[in-house]
């Protein structure tokens, strides 16, 4: 049993993959906290809406956050998810508004009512839930477990030589995250995102009439394989979101993580093992993890070359 899951995003291709892997595979999937990353807050929001729409879930609620980071300037990444988030492919409207609960309200209330169960899964910036710990630092107490998609620690960044983009993004909240003493925090950075990858023959295989979530996948990696040309686009929230389900998957190790939040190594995460309550990711059973999450998706997983030199 899972239990009950909140899912931050930055609604961003990879995210949309990753909440239509949830919607398949986690029963108490209770809300989504939107927040500004990979596209500003007007489009991350509305993004997830017409995600969980198209998905046939406009029953879980879509709760708008935070608009720009704690302290440096906004920094997307559209030249990734395009200059919609999506791919700019255009997904109908929710006939369903957006909550009036702002996110971090809906965080500190649905911590409170699955006090000790509630897992927080962070597929974006950390601001969100930098907030909620600055307006209740018991939540720590509160919540089972963390799980985050960020940082880099043994690889290069992906945004600088020395950084992840969702650290990067806001490294003040990511370091207050870091911070705090939660009873368990799993990180997941690229490490072993970059080793998990939907390829290009992956993709091409999925039919035009196939079921909702292999039809998302279809259209927002278009631009991928046919405009930019790549061969593989990175697993990196669905492997993070995988994890909530089957945390066997990857390899960890215990230790500390540190944040550096200023300077030409603003957003470098910086790994010590032993003592502390982190846990960051350091192997992964890829092809299994490409297999489980296109399952969820209704695609037919297809063996491939080693395309992760040429993937995004």
């Amino acid at each position: 049993m899972i239990g009950p899951l909140l899912v931050d995003v930055d609604t961003g291709v990879d995210d949309a993959i990753a909440l239509a892997f949830l919607v398949r595979r986690v029963p108490e999937l209770l809300a989504v906290t939107t927040v500004a990353g990979n596209v500003p807050i007007d489009f991350s929001t509305p993004n997830t809406r017409n995600v969980v729409a198209w998905l046939g879930r406009e029953d879980i609620p879509v709760h708008r956050g935070a608009s720009r980071p704690l302290s440096v300037p906004y920094h997307d990444a559209a030249h990734v998810h395009g200059g919609n988030g999506l791919g700019n492919t255009t997904l109908p409207e929710s006939p369903k508004p957006e909550s009036a609960e702002h996110a971090v309200d809906a965080i500190l209330r649905l911590a409170a009512e699955h006090e000790g169960e509630l897992i927080i899964l962070m597929l974006g910036p950390l601001t969100n839930l930098a907030i909620a710990l600055s307006l209740r630092p018991a939540l720590v107490d509160q919540i089972r477990k963390v799980v985050i998609m960020g940082g880099t620690y043994a690889n290069p960044g992906n945004i600088t030589p020395h950084a992840e983009f969702n650290i990067y993004a806001d490294p003040h909240a990511a370091q207050q995250v870091f911070a705090a003493k939660w009873p368990q925090l799993v990180a997941l950075g690229l490490d072993v995102t970059h080793q998990t990858v939907i390829s290009r023959s992956t993709w091409n295989a999925i039919p035009w009439d196939a079921s909702r979530p292999s039809q998302l996948a279809r259209l927002i990696l278009a631009r991928s394989y046919d405009e930019r040309n790549l061969e593989g686009f990175y697993l990196h929230d669905p492997l993070a979101a995988l994890t909530v389900i089957d945390p066997e998957i990857v390899g960890v190790e215990h230790g500390r993580i540190e944040v550096t939040d200023e300077g030409d190594r603003r957003g470098q995460t910086t790994f010590t093992p032993g003592d502390g309550n982190h846990q960051v990711a350091t192997s992964v059973r890829a092809s299994q993890a490409e297999q489980s999450i296109c399952d969820a998706l209704d695609v037919v997983w297809l063996p491939h070359d080693d395309v992760k030199d040429r993937a995004e």
